[in-house]
């Protein structure tokens, strides 16, 4: 099940909990699954678009493919999940990822809920246990955007992790980015990911980096579409104290998105529990 906002650990490649006199490093994923869906060209957003309404068993199949390549992280960062209807045989999907990559935390955010037809949500898949999380409903003209925020950790010390999905136009981007500047400016140390609808040099997302101190550690990863990736609307912005030693789009097109990954230096100040720790 879920775990509550009140409660809530990984290292990165299982290993054992880290000494306060070692650095962490932990690997980032933020991946745009389309509910389960692949996709191979643009016209199949016409000739497969019931896929969208209604249950397939290559859905599941897709989610199995995806649970094996997320296991190799530490902490996911899930769009377009869907939180159990009709669509998705009434699985939970990021609860189901949760169990079969082997994550003991997880936490979904449904931010659209047409009832049993459709329950369009974000979620967060974790190997350590978050100190707090908090759903943000995000501002826009039409309701149904939010972002996760997951704490880990206290007071200055703590990691921040958000995840988004943000609106298609450029004025509720706009608006978006802003309203979450605001939210974490004050925090020192930030994972921020997510599907944001617009390149890493663009307007909207110059404003998030000088209002909230991030930065984009590499420009022009193309993750979409994924048959031919073109653009760079999906990524990982971290704050400047954080050492980024590798970022990268995953070849895996198992949605209409591919995955960026992340490895991240955490400074010894701050620390993660593991679970059962």
């Amino acid at each position: 099940m879920s775990v509550p906002a009140f409660q809530l650990d990984a290292s990165i490649g299982r290993a054992s909990a880290f000494s306060a006199t070692r650095r962490q490093r932990l690997r980032f994923l933020s991946y745009n699954i389309q509910t389960g869906i692949s996709t191979g060209s643009y016209r199949h957003y016409l000739t497969k678009s019931w896929r969208q309404v209604l249950p397939h068993p290559e859905r599941l199949d897709n989610l199995d493919r995806i649970a094996t390549m997320i296991g190799d992280y530490d902490m996911v960062g899930l769009q377009e999940v869907d939180g159990g209807s009709l669509r998705s045989g009434f699985i939970n999907q990021i609860e189901y990822l949760a169990h079969e990559a082997g994550f003991p935390h997880w936490h979904d955010q449904t931010n659209r809920d047409l009832g049993k037809f459709a329950r369009y949500s974000i979620g967060l898949l974790t190997r350590f246990h978050p100190s707090a999380l908090e759903e943000w409903r995000l501002p826009g003209r039409i309701p149904g955007r939010g972002a996760l925020h997951a704490r880990f950790g206290h007071g200055d010390q703590a990691l921040h992790v958000v995840i988004m999905h943000l609106a298609l136009g450029r004025r509720g981007r706009l608006n978006q980015l802003a309203y979450i500047a605001e939210r974490i400016q004050d925090f020192r140390h930030v994972v921020l990911m997510g599907d944001m609808n617009c390149c890493s040099e663009s307007e909207e997302v110059s404003l998030l980096m000088r209002r909230a101190s991030l930065h984009a550690p590499v420009h022009g990863l193309h993750t979409f579409p994924s048959w031919r990736p073109a653009r760079n609307i999906d990524h990982i912005f971290v704050s400047s104290n954080l050492k980024v030693h590798d970022t990268r789009v995953l070849m895996h097109p198992l949605s209409d998105h591919l995955p960026l990954a992340m490895e991240v230096e955490l400074p010894e100040s701050v620390s993660l529990v593991r679970h059962g720790n």
